[in-house]
């Protein structure tokens, strides 16, 4: 039995709320809240828009989008995200809330906000875990992508504070061209941070980051990153899941001689791909619904259609459902079942959500 499944069980547990596999952002059949665009930060890569405040669900709007949330059987889990959702004066109401909702609550955040008193307020309000982001060793590339100097030495004080009182850690990363030769450094730091999972996101040119376009990575790069976590993991204890390169787990079949049979279909009920629409849906702090951050289509807003009807009905949540509907190469590769795309990026780049996504390296593996 592989170590971190020893470890760190007891952590993975706490966050997964019942969910029987992996997918792209952490696991399916979850709902992400962006409760604010808000930030202290400017991170060049950042998906969230700029709202007004006056933009933002109120806190009573939020109790009733939880409400509904609630009433989705394979919702237990909820992720609470911004912006830096801590800006937000009734975050720890609507934790408790979400709490005696039953729902099991992640907060994902820049860190750099987190005192000691912080920490123990969000330990109190039964947070599971923390998801705090780190996009470098070092200070000097960390803080250029994060827009302030310091940032790297507050979010590592955070991460301290955190651990202090017993939350479990797990690390974001996002990576792209200007930081992608410290995948492995990366992967190290996690571990040596003791966190539980480490997300490994690619670089989605969407809101802020379509100025930085061009440091998305293309096709080899998306195989480059993909192979050093795959050798990277059997060195380290902390788990290491990727956010918009699902060919992670195609990968991992390829290499292992799967291409077909019984242990192909025992993957396809473990290992999802991309999550977009498919138990995954993302909330924008104006209530708008979208398959994933970065797939900025609405498929409607809470303010006007009830969550479960946007959930259950959306045209576009359907159509990501069913895998049948990709086009090109993904919709004729036997993997599709276990990866499906990046459907953020292939609409990102070819305006077409179904579309083959752009970056991958396996399209040859035609059923």
């Amino acid at each position: 039995m592989p170590l971190w499944v020893v470890k760190y069980s007891l952590s993975l547990l706490s966050g997964a709320s019942g969910a029987q596999g992996m997918g792209c952002i952490g696991f399916p059949s979850h709902p992400v809240i962006e409760l604010t665009s808000r930030c202290n930060l400017s991170c060049i890569h950042c998906h969230a828009g700029d709202l007004k405040d006056e933009e933002e669900l109120s806190t009573t709007e939020v109790y009733a989008l939880l409400d509904q949330l609630a009433m989705i059987p394979e919702f237990r889990m909820i992720a609470f995200t911004g912006g830096e959702p801590l800006l937000r004066n009734d975050l720890f109401c609507i934790l408790r809330y979400a709490k005696n909702l039953g729902f099991s609550c992640t907060i994902a955040s820049n860190g750099t906000l987190i005192t000691e008193q912080c920490a123990q307020r969000l330990k109190d309000a039964g947070v599971a875990i923390m998801a705090i982001s780190i996009d470098a060793t070092d200070a000097k590339t960390h803080d250029k992508i994060r827009g302030k100097n310091g940032a790297l030495k507050e979010a590592l004080e955070g991460i301290s504070r955190i651990k202090k009182v017993g939350i479990p850690l797990h690390i974001n990363v996002t990576i792209a061209s200007y930081n992608a030769d410290q995948v492995t450094a990366l992967m190290h730091t996690a571990d040596k941070l003791q966190a539980a999972i480490l997300i490994m996101y690619q670089l989605v040119p969407v809101g802020r980051g379509r100025k930085i376009a061009d440091s998305s990575l293309d096709t080899e790069a998306n195989q480059r990153l993909i192979e050093q976590m795959c050798l990277g993991q059997a060195e380290v204890t902390v788990v290491t899941e990727p956010v918009a390169g699902p060919q992670y787990w195609a990968y991992l079949m390829k290499r292992a001689g799967i291409i077909s049979g019984p242990l192909l279909s025992l993957a396809n009920y473990f290992f999802h791909g991309c999550s977009a629409g498919r138990g995954f849906v993302y909330i924008k702090p104006n209530g708008e619904v979208l398959p994933c951050p970065f797939l900025p289509i609405s498929c409607g807003n809470i303010k006007d259609t009830p969550f479960d009807q946007i959930y259950r009905n959306s045209p576009v949540l359907n159509a990501l459902r069913n895998r049948d509907n990709l086009t090109g190469s993904c919709g004729s590769c036997r993997y599709k079942s276990l990866c499906g795309g990046c459907r953020g990026r292939s609409y990102a780049i070819t305006g077409d959500f179904l579309a083959e996504d752009p970056a991958c390296f396996l399209r040859n593996e035609a059923t």
